[in-house]
């Protein structure tokens, strides 16, 4: 699903060049599990935004789903990530002004489907949630937790095999984080390829692949095997 080669991003300003990835070599598999842990500023945040093409890199590969993302316009790129990518933030960037159920249906709103087509979808998805009752509430309205939840209902409307999850329970308490994971849990047993970064022991614990970034690169990765993490240093290709 997701292949990552030699792959290097660096932000430069007139008086600083910071380089944020240096050479990082990934394979995610089709329906995995997956946490991004590491310090601030160790690269993770940058590795998910070029993952959901929302920032390029500047050498090595990407391949999504067997397509090169690599120069894109930016309408290519809207392509890609309208197909194959949904994205949970940790300040859920829900539409303040629109209620729950038009939250949920604006993805499909960009498709051009019909407003009732988009409304039953999103109350579907929405019920699937345990929100029904909410649809028609706006996220003042909401607890952290469901605005999360909300949030997660947006990604998945489309249909996307990859959800990426940048701190999506960094907002909460520790309850509702145990609520959120559990969703989050339910949908890659659905078989959605689910990438987190989080800081979280608790979050990065649920998930059944662990990879550490220190300073730019992959440190060493976990798998779990019989609910338990075994540590797997880095390949080098």
């Amino acid at each position: 699903m997701i292949h990552i080669r030699q792959l290097h991003k660096s932000y430069h300003t007139e008086s600083l060049s910071l380089h944020v990835l240096k050479g990082i070599n990934l394979d995610i598999e089709a329906g995995e599990y997956v946490s991004v842990t590491g310090a601030s500023g160790s690269g993770k945040s940058t590795l998910l935004n070029i993952l959901g093409i929302l920032d390029s890199y500047d050498q090595g590969d990407y391949h999504l789903n067997g397509s090169l993302i690599k120069n894109l316009s930016e309408k290519e790129a809207a392509v890609y990530r309208n197909e194959m990518i949904g994205f949970v933030f940790q300040s859920f960037n829900l539409i303040n002004f629109k209620n729950a159920l038009e939250n949920v249906a604006l993805p499909l709103y960009y498709k051009k489907v019909s407003r009732k087509k988009r409304n039953i979808i999103a109350m579907e998805h929405l019920d699937k949630m345990g929100l029904r009752d909410w649809s028609k509430h706006l996220p003042s309205e909401l607890s952290g937790g469901q605005k999360q939840r909300v949030a997660i209902a947006r990604a998945m409307i489309a249909n996307p095999k990859v959800i990426l999850a940048d701190e999506p329970t960094g907002a909460l308490d520790s309850t509702t984080t145990l609520e959120v994971m559990d969703v989050l849990t339910n949908l890659n047993r659905e078989g959605i390829t689910t990438i987190i970064v989080t800081h979280e022991q608790s979050v990065s614990d649920a998930t059944n692949r662990i990879i550490h970034l220190k300073d730019g690169m992959i440190e060493y990765e976990t798998r779990k095997n019989n609910g338990v993490h075994a540590t797997i240093q880095p390949v080098n290709f």
